[in-house]
C-alpha cells in the first residue's frame, strides 16, 4: 500500500473478490419448523386419513389390471410409503423443537436480564424514596414550632432580666 493511505476495516479492500452470497443457514430449520408445525394439524391428519382410504379403496375396488398395490399382501407399498413418511417426520420434528428450545433458551435469559435490571432499578428507587424521606425528617427536626420558639423566646428574656440585675462591672469583666 502506498504510504499515507488510509486503510478503513469498515470498507472492502480494493481489488479483493465478492463473494456470492451464501443461502441461508437457516432455511433448512424453518422447513423443519413448517414441517412439524404442518404435521400437527387437523388439516393434515384429514389429507393423510383421505389419502389411505382412496390408496385402500383403489386397490381393493379398481379392476385387477389398474391395481398396483395387492390387498392380499397387506398394502405394502402404502405400509411402506407411511415408514417413509414416519422415518422423516420424527427426526423433523425433532430439528424443529431443538430449534424451539434454543429459542426458549434465549428469551429465558432475556427475561432473566431484564429482572434483573428491574430489581436494580427498584432496589434504587427504594434508596432515593429512603434518602428522601430522611431529608424531610431533617427538615421537620429542623423547623421551629411556635411552641418551641415561646420556650426559646421566654428563656432568652429569662437570660436578658438576669443580666439586668447584676451590677454593670459584673457584666464588663464577664464580657472581658
Amino acid at each position: 500500500m502506498a504510504r499515507g493511505t488510509r486503510v478503513g476495516l469498515d470498507a472492502p479492500r480494493r481489488g479483493a473478490k465478492t463473494r456470492a452470497p451464501q443461502p441461508s443457514r437457516d432455511r433448512f430449520g424453518r422447513f423443519t419448523e413448517w414441517v412439524a408445525r404442518a404435521m400437527g394439524t387437523p388439516a393434515f391428519l384429514v389429507i393423510l386419513s383421505l389419502f389411505c382410504i382412496l390408496w385402500i379403496g383403489w386397490n381393493t375396488l379398481m379392476p385387477e389390471e389398474i391395481r398396483f398395490d395387492d390387498a392380499a399382501l397387506g398394502f405394502t407399498a402404502l405400509t411402506l410409503m407411511l415408514s417413509l413418511q414416519a422415518s422423516y417426520a420424527a427426526p423433523l420434528i425433532l430439528l424443529a423443537q431443538n430449534r424451539q428450545d434454543d429459542r426458549d433458551r434465549v428469551q429465558i435469559e432475556q427475561d432473566r436480564q431484564r429482572a434483573e435490571r428491574n430489581l436494580a432499578d427498584t432496589e434504587y428507587l427504594a434508596r432515593e424514596i429512603v434518602a428522601l424521606r430522611m431529608a424531610l425528617e431533617d427538615r421537620t427536626t429542623q423547623v421551629v414550632t411556635r411552641d418551641v420558639l415561646r420556650q426559646e423566646l421566654r428563656a432568652l428574656l429569662a437570660e436578658l432580666q438576669s443580666d439586668d440585675d447584676e451590677p454593670p462591672t459584673t457584666k464588663r469583666e464577664s464580657s472581658a
